[in-house]
């Protein structure tokens, strides 16, 4: 009689995938350690607050890009999205600045508010049906439009600066540099809005469509989830969150130029696969997405602080670190 053959079980050390999702936790927790060993000011409450509230910006756009890459698409053009959105605000809140009958700056910030969010879903969910409905890839359908959205903010701009109005910009800038209980306004925005992404994900049906969807979109559509109609809802929610993050940028410096958002999608992508959701889709964290962005953050405020690299070299830091992450992921499904 021949032996029955066993099937060989691959040597796994007790628990190791219990701790596989805190690596770049870990991550982050030494790079402040050597932050701080390279550089003492480093640790100082005021350059913490610092770095958060610039990490801020990405940060609450990665969190609108964790949906769209676990349903299985990506976005090029957010930092276009961002600059053209930018300069609508300006334009839109100088000229009611200078209308015959001006409305108070508090009314004009808001409806410049409005004009943001509105557009951020617009063109977010012009991005859903050009890949869906038109059934454009949506590498090539992003990468097309973030080419128009910045050459119409140089046309707008006639390739140099809307600066906001005197007036309207000492009302608005609050929204970037005031605290609330020591901590930035931005700051808290995006704790918010990343809380409000990881209940989406996991806790509500939607976040479960669009998980499935980037597993298996066949198997999903099969299942009668709406897939066309879910895929154009996380598009439409990371052009909210672009808008978001527009309205607490603007306040910084008061401007858009043809160079503002100029990589911000490098960045909010970095973020997103550092934090651990893969590039394949079909799964991720918003919370590993948070990490992932102030770990980028914490990169560059290093190299600022410290002669180990020279500071134009932090996106090519950033490259790197998005190539190692795929690399990293490939097989993982």
């Amino acid at each position: 009689m021949q032996p029955t053959p066993t099937t060989k079980v691959p040597f796994a050390l007790p628990g190791l995938s219990r701790f596989r999702g805190y690596g770049p936790v870990v991550a982050l927790i030494l790079l402040c350690i050597a932050g701080g060993l390279l550089n003492p000011d480093f640790a100082t409450v005021e350059n913490l607050m610092n770095v958060l509230t610039r990490t801020a910006f990405i940060g609450i756009i990665a969190v609108g890009m964790t949906f769209v890459i676990v349903s299985g698409g990506i976005d090029l053009s957010v930092g276009s999205m961002a600059a053209l959105i930018a300069g609508a605000m300006i334009m839109l809140m100088n000229a009611a600045a200078a209308s015959a009958q001006p409305l108070d700056p508090v009314t004009t910030v808001l409806l410049g508010c409005a004009l943001a969010l509105l557009m951020g879903g617009v063109l977010g969910g012009a991005h859903g049906l050009l890949v869906t409905r038109g059934r454009i890839e949506p590498f090539i359908a992003t990468l097309g439009t973030l080419g128009i959205f910045r050459a119409t903010l140089t046309y707008l701009s006639d390739g140099g600066a809307l600066t906001l109005d005197s007036t309207v910009s000492d009302v608005y800038s609050p929204v970037y540099y005031q605290s609330v209980l020591g901590v930035p306004i931005p700051v808290l925005v995006f704790l918010l809005v990343a809380v409000g992404g990881a209940v989406i994900l996991n806790r509500t049906a939607f976040g479960q469509h669009v998980q499935a969807i980037g597993s298996n979109e066949q198997v999903a559509s099969y299942a009668a989830i709406r897939v066309d109609k879910i895929k154009v809802l996380t598009y439409l929610l990371l052009g909210v969150c672009v808008a978001i993050a527009t309205i607490l940028y603007v306040p910084r410096l008061g401007s858009a130029t043809p160079t503002t958002g100029i990589l911000w999608e490098l960045e909010a992508i970095a973020a997103v696969v550092v934090g651990g959701t893969s590039l394949k889709g079909g799964s991720g964290r918003i919370m590993g997405t948070v990490i992932g962005a102030i770990l980028l953050s914490v990169i560059g405020n290093i190299v600022n602080l410290t002669s180990i690299i020279s500071v134009h070299l932090n996106a090519a830091v950033q490259g790197v670190v998005i190539i190692t992450v795929a690399y990293l992921q490939r097989g993982r499904r």
